[in-house]
């Protein structure tokens, strides 16, 4: 029985100065694929891609929002993520269907990834090349997580057409302090994890599965949502600086204005009397999107 909540749920080690998050993406998950005709490859890869990217948003020190962009010359071409500090998620791939059975390098091929991060307190958005080290996205983000944070980091990622999981560990710094091999053991035990578990089991059961031993401090959960309805204002607004004159020329070659947002996976389509109605004075709401 697939579950239908979204979550992402904070822990920590108080005998060991380790924290961590789990992060199991249902219901929002599947929106986000809805008229998405993605590989399992590809999917999988977004998957991860969105469940990571919901970890530190839900982590960062100062609330904001994040979004991760993946540039490739592969059967990859794009990989985006957005999420918002309320963990309001939403992402795309572009891929060709012959993106399957190939390595995350393979699938990108020489490409970038971009993170952006928007806080309230910032004029202008906070933008950075990051080091696209790992051959899973599991591994590209331990190495920006220690690069950027100077804390040792682990994630175990797990993605399919109903659930994107993860689970992540951090190391603070006065770990070796408490327990100098604490480290070591947590991240062994974590790494007997599976993927179904991550998938299927409830935060509370599958920390007890792995570290049954250990005192581990669960905090209360945060919703993860996928909400992002239709902005016809956005659209009319972004067609009316496009000018009356190149609109009227694309209705007489299709017919139709057709405008497809890809993150928030929205189609608009304005016929010549929506078309009109943009641009009459006073504006008039248009009668077909």
């Amino acid at each position: 029985m697939l579950r239908d909540d979204s979550f992402a749920q904070a822990f920590l080690f108080d005998a060991l100065d380790i924290r961590g998050v789990v992060v199991q993406i249902n219901d929002a998950w599947r929106a986000m694929l809805t008229g998405r005709r993605y590989t399992p490859q590809v999917r999988k890869v977004l998957g991860e891609l969105a469940a990571v990217t919901t970890m530190i948003t839900g982590t960062l020190k100062q609330p904001g929002r994040l979004t991760f962009q993946m540039k490739g010359h592969g059967e990859l071409s794009l990989l985006v993520v957005d999420c918002t500090e309320s963990l309001n998620l939403r992402g795309y791939a572009q891929a060709s269907q012959r993106a399957d059975g190939l390595t995350l390098p393979e699938l990108l091929g020489d490409g970038q990834m971009l993170l952006t991060l928007d806080i309230a307190a910032r004029q202008q958005p906070y933008q950075s090349h990051v080091p696209r080290e790992g051959d899973t996205i599991a591994a590209v983000f331990e190495n920006f997580l220690i690069q950027s944070e100077q804390h040792p980091a682990a994630l175990w990622l797990a993605a399919n057409g109903d659930t994107a999981a993860g689970l992540f560990l951090q190391k603070l710094p006065g770990a070796d302090q408490r327990d100098p091999d604490g480290w070591a053991r947590i991240t062994q035990l974590a790494a007997t994890v599976t993927d179904d578990e991550l998938r299927t089991l409830d935060p509370a059961t599958l920390l007890t599965r792995l570290f049954h031993e250990e005192d581990v401090r669960l905090f209360d959960p945060r919703p993860v949502t996928h909400h992002w309805p239709a902005d016809h204002g956005k659209i009319d607004t972004m067609l009316r600086d496009l000018g009356r004159e190149e609109l009227d020329a694309i209705i007489a070659e299709h017919g139709v204005v057709e405008i497809h947002d890809d993150l928030s996976n929205h189609t608009y389509r304005y016929d010549a009397d929506a078309v009109a109605a943009l641009f009459a004075d006073p504006p008039v709401p248009p009668t077909q999107h």
